[in-house]
């Protein structure tokens, strides 16, 4: 963390990036159950490629940039922009289920800012189809929380909640799982470095495997997990 990031900021963040936050975000996997399913993942090490490889092919190239561009629209009032980005990131989900997770969590998300006292700002707001990326970025601007801070928490709530779906499907025992969460949690500033560097012309994931696992993962007989 940045040393000049006051408390209060810091605290929000920590808040925003919780497991304990109650945006239901420990009901979906991202197609983990069914890549666990078809042997995709099966151990420690097969768990951490996995969650690198989605970090810095897919978070990396589309959901951070795009995070940090909802963050500069919201802080430069310019809702326009902040509408087209994150319907950017709504359609660039690989599946059906995928797509119902990220707004499902930014309509939870919006609730509880709502709550907290954000005031409304578009599109931001229970009727729209939002990605999560977009209610945390505006509370990251509301409550004063710096760019690259916001955008290691985004990341880091990301592997957490990966990892506790991991460790209930492989499953990875609670030292396991630590490890897991060190390694990919380590490769998370690498992670926002590229964001950084992308023009629009550059944003994009390659995800094959997650797309494969998530549309898999529609029709998969027996369940724990919406996603």
């Amino acid at each position: 963390m940045n040393a000049t990031l006051d408390a209060i900021p810091l605290l929000r963040l920590l808040q925003l990036s919780s497991p304990a936050l109650p945006v239901g975000a420990f009901a979906f996997s991202q197609g983990l159950e069914s890549a666990v399913s078809l042997g995709w993942i099966h151990d420690e090490a097969s768990a951490r490629s996995w969650l690198e490889g989605t970090l810095h092919e897919g978070l990396a190239r589309l959901d951070l940039p795009v995070f940090a561009r909802l963050y500069r629209d919201y802080a430069a009032n310019d809702e326009r922009s902040a509408r087209r980005w994150a319907s950017y990131l709504v359609a660039s989900r690989e599946s059906l289920e995928r797509r119902l997770e990220d707004v499902q969590l930014a309509r939870a998300l919006t609730r509880l800012l709502t709550d907290q006292g954000v005031p409304p700002r578009a599109p931001y707001g229970a009727d729209e189809e939002l990605p999560h990326a977009a209610p945390f970025a505006l509370a990251a601007v509301h409550f004063g929380i710096p760019l690259r801070e916001a955008m290691l928490g985004f990341a880091f709530s990301w592997v957490e909640n990966q990892v506790g779906a991991l460790s209930r499907l492989v499953p990875l025992g609670q030292l396991a799982a630590q490890r897991v969460l060190a390694a990919v949690g380590a490769a998370i500033p690498c992670a926002v470095n590229v964001a950084a560097t992308l023009s629009d012309a550059d944003l994009g994931s390659c995800l094959p495997g997650v797309a494969l696992a998530t549309a898999f993962h529609e029709t998969q007989y027996s369940r724990l997990f919406k996603s």
